[in-house]
């Protein structure tokens, strides 16, 4: 029977005629009916990811070197272009709309011969926190099917959880990967703002969004991004800076113990769960005995990030979502309009659901005449104040340790009636986003609930190699269940 654990051993077990990539397909592709409970793919690519399997083990038996990813088999969040396959962003306001181009990440990782399987669930124009907002329906959680993935990524994080295929590619906004990674016990991959283009990523915050990775191991990420990263004529804020060799310096012995920080008042934070502070507090106890310096460092912002988040990406979003009219593509409600404006509406309020429509008001309100200095100019300026104290912080130390989520996956429909708890579930994931920074999630330990829970780590702006090499060792050496 197939079985995967990394694309390492993946790929050594097609050198050595143990399997193949068609195997490997229809291993995955039943993997995928067996678990359509799960609700997790949208569109499934099964001929397309059949025939490009076969071309692959042609090109191989005929002595050809192979890619970085050949054959390595994965799925895409359905916020992502894939040329000629539809894209909706969990949304009926993009129903039928087939992407006209590749987004970048998509080009650079089929030029290192992936094979997509399909597109995956995800909240609506990836705007949540548990991956009940989709015009799909929820994704379940493959541990207990009565609770949320978490979101927006939900779906790339069940992809991975459930072995539906070896790696996926979700969006980052505030901690869309990170969380769901969280929930469902896989690693999850935010890169430094820039890092990855994200031309062909449809935008929901534009100074904020990031493609990241949700994997089983922190050296398929590292290989993932090591191919998707670099400059992209097609953004502005792709960095030019150049992409290190990630995966091959991810197993180098580290000579100097790092210097590890945690913010206090994060760990003492009423809403985290007191199972997992005990946990990251032992944890961080377990450092020091490793000989690691390890430091609490003071962080008065922390009651602001969260607030700061959503005034400044519901603004962006606002903006960003104005396009979506129904005119050109997508939904067109059948309701006859008595003018353009009442089409307009009638598109735009049968088309959105709750959530995105909350979000666009609320971004609207704050760009608003009268309110736009007392909330988004403000916001603005706290976003400033947090860069300057994260590059204090970076000065003091190489690393950062902070929770994941307040609590273990909740139970679908626990919190949807209280959309400040639900908000507040970003509250120790937004930092990253707000600073531009690179964080992972480590599915480190275990609650005494049965759920797998982790813990982040940040380096500075692009320093992705330390991360992963700082990473990969904790999951090589820490990880429990």
């Amino acid at each position: 029977m197939f079985s995967f654990s990394n694309i390492s051993e993946y790929h050594q077990a097609l050198l050595n005629h143990e399997t193949t990539c068609v195997e490997a397909v229809q291993y995955y592709l039943s993997q995928i009916e067996g678990k359509r409970h799960l609700n997790a793919m949208v569109h499934v690519f099964e001929k397309e990811a059949l025939e490009k399997a076969a071309q692959l083990d042609k090109k191989r038996s005929a002595g050809n070197a192979m890619g970085k990813l050949h054959g390595v088999i994965c799925s895409v969040k359905d916020v992502i272009l894939v040329k000629d396959y539809p894209v909706s962003a969990g949304s009926k306001i993009l129903k039928g709309l087939i992407a006209p181009y590749n987004a970048t990440a998509i080009d650079n990782i089929l030029q290192e011969e992936a094979i997509i399987l399909g597109t995956v669930n995800c909240d609506e124009f990836a705007m949540g926190s548990s991956n009940e907002n989709s015009y799909y329906g929820p994704v379940k959680n493959a541990i207990d099917t009565e609770r949320v993935p978490g979101g927006s990524s939900g779906g790339s994080a069940v992809a991975v959880q459930a072995d539906l295929c070896m790696f996926s590619l979700g969006s980052d906004t505030g901690g869309s990967v990170r969380q769901p990674a969280d929930f469902c016990g896989v690693v999850g991959y935010k890169p430094s703002y820039g890092r990855v283009s994200r031309h062909g990523l449809i935008a929901y915050g534009s100074s904020f969004d990031q493609i990241g990775i949700l994997s089983k191991s922190v050296e398929d990420a590292a290989l993932v991004l090591e191919i998707m990263a670099g400059d992209d004529d097609f953004d502005a804020t792709a960095s030019s800076l150049p992409v290190p060799s990630y995966s091959k310096s991810i197993d180098q012995p580290v000579s100097i113990q790092p210097r590890i920080g945690y913010f206090k008042e994060m760990l003492e934070h009423p809403a985290l769960d007191p199972e997992i502070r005990s946990a990251l507090e032992s944890f961080l106890n377990r450092l020091r005995k490793d000989g690691y310096q390890v430091q609490a460092i003071d962080f008065n912002l922390l009651s602001y990030i969260v607030p700061t988040y959503y005034v400044l990406t519901t603004a962006e979003a606002s903006s960003n979502l104005s396009r979506y009219d129904g005119i050109r593509y997508g939904y067109q409600s059948k309701e006859k309009p008595a003018d353009l404006n009442d089409f307009f509406a009638s598109n735009r309020s049968e088309g959105f659901g709750k959530e995105v429509q909350k979000r666009i008001m609320l971004g609207t309100f704050v760009l608003s005449a009268g309110y736009f200095d007392a909330y988004y100019t403000k916001a603005q300026q706290v976003r400033q104040l947090l860069l300057e104290d994260c590059k204090r912080v970076f000065e003091s130390v190489d690393y950062l340790v902070m929770p994941v989520s307040p609590s273990t996956a909740f139970k679908i429909g626990e919190k949807t009636d209280d959309p400040v708890e639900m908000y507040l579930a970003d509250i120790f994931t937004v930092f990253a986003n707000l600073a531009g920074i690179p964080a992972i999630a480590l599915p480190l330990f275990k609650h005494s609930n049965g759920l797998p829970f982790g813990l982040q780590l940040h380096a500075t702006h692009f320093n992705e190699t330390g991360l992963f090499e700082q990473g990969y060792q904790w999951m090589k050496t820490y990880r429990k269940g």
